[in-house]
């Protein structure tokens, strides 16, 4: 299986199984010099591990970050970065009855499809424990990003669940953190805790939109016409697992407005360029505007449940699948700091790639 590696100049390629001993990612491309510790990235991990409430999968994994290598005196060498996280709540006998059998909505099928092999224990590479990886090597970016873009600030939240919608009226970003969907609109927990608490009981489950927004990124990162920082973004999100859809700014939502609405009128402050609006979500021409970049993303549900489901085996024979084992009743919760790590991936990708070309200091400087 080749293609496990994302990003420019700084690459993360992640390896590892859901079910085997361990799991984790090379960085390759990190400046010298960036102060980092284990404990650094275990914040960003410890809001993705499995098990923290009833609401996501009661897998129990520490999700301890090791480092390897690429550190010295607790700053990066700019040699390679290896970051390692153990299994050790593996139950592969969980899977035991399916391993002829492929789960309706998984890459199961598609992976026998393409190599005649499958790990069927949790789905391999195709599980969403892979994502552990990614937020380690985000960590990893933020520290980065604090040493050569002091201010830059990156929060994800969830901002719908199936067709119940958090309220922008009454975000308070204090609130994210105070709730196991980490949405901003208390009243909206509320209501997807009896909604989400029913779906899991009954052993169904259901999808999720994830904004992310980075407040602080300067102007001009990116490049037309294949190297725009949106196109990178779409990837990187769209490279999450169980992800269908991407939207940058407005997104879909643009092509219901007119030119006179959608445009984002500019006018002058000593501080440099004001907009009035962001339907464009902070990149025009594939280029940073230094407005906040806003990415939205949806999350399916999650492929194994307790339903009964029509499916087909290895050998062709049409059957019945219920998907056993621990499994999130909505992954979009845990798809909220996988997002931030991937944005904080790309923009410090783009960062560097920027200083490569143009040098330290941002041109086009107006006024």
């Amino acid at each position: 299986m080749s293609l496990n590696t994302f990003g420019h100049l700084f690459r993360v390629t992640t390896w590892g199984e859901s079910h085997g001993p361990a799991l984790g990612c090379t960085v390759d491309g990190c400046p010298p010099g960036v102060p980092v510790t284990a404990q650094d990235l275990q914040v960003w991990l410890d809001k993705r591990k499995p098990g923290q409430n009833k609401f996501t999968t009661q897998r129990k994994e520490p999700d301890e970050v090791e480092i390897l290598s690429g550190v010295f005196e607790g700053v990066t060498t700019g040699t390679p970065i290896q970051l390692m996280i153990r299994n050790t709540d593996q139950r592969s006998k969980d899977y035991g009855d399916i391993a002829e059998k492929f789960r309706p909505g998984h890459a199961d099928i598609t992976y026998w499809q393409k190599y005649g092999i499958r790990d069927y224990r949790g789905g391999g590479r195709s599980s969403a424990r892979e994502t552990a990886a990614r937020v380690a090597a985000g960590g990893l970016a933020r520290n980065a990003l604090a040493t050569l873009v002091p201010g830059l600030n990156i929060t994800g939240f969830m901002v719908s669940m199936g067709d119940r919608a958090a309220d922008p009226a009454l975000y308070d970003m204090a609130e994210i953190d105070r709730n196991p969907f980490w949405t901003p609109d208390a009243e909206a927990a509320k209501d997807w805790e009896g909604y989400l608490g029913d779906l899991r009981k009954s052993g169904n489950s259901v999808g999720a939109v994830i904004e992310v927004v980075a407040s602080g990124a300067p102007a001009g990162l990116g490049a037309p016409v294949y190297g725009k920082l949106d196109t990178d973004l779409a990837a990187a999100m769209m490279s999450i697992n169980a992800v269908k859809g991407v939207e940058i700014g407005d997104g879909f939502a643009a092509a219901r407005l007119t030119g006179e609405a959608n445009a984002d009128e500019i006018t002058m402050s000593q501080g440099g360029p004001v907009y009035s609006s962001n339907h464009a979500g902070g990149i025009l021409g594939g280029i940073s505007t230094g407005q906040d970049i806003v990415v939205r993303f949806a999350v399916k549900p999650t492929s194994s449940i307790l339903k009964p489901r029509r499916t087909i085996t290895k050998s062709g024979e049409e059957t019945e699948i219920v998907t056993k084992g621990r499994h999130d009743p909505c992954v979009g919760i845990r798809a909220v700091p996988v997002g931030e790590a991937m944005m904080a991936c790309v923009l410090l990708d783009h960062i560097l790639l920027h200083r490569a070309q143009v040098g330290e200091g941002l041109p086009g400087k107006i006024g």
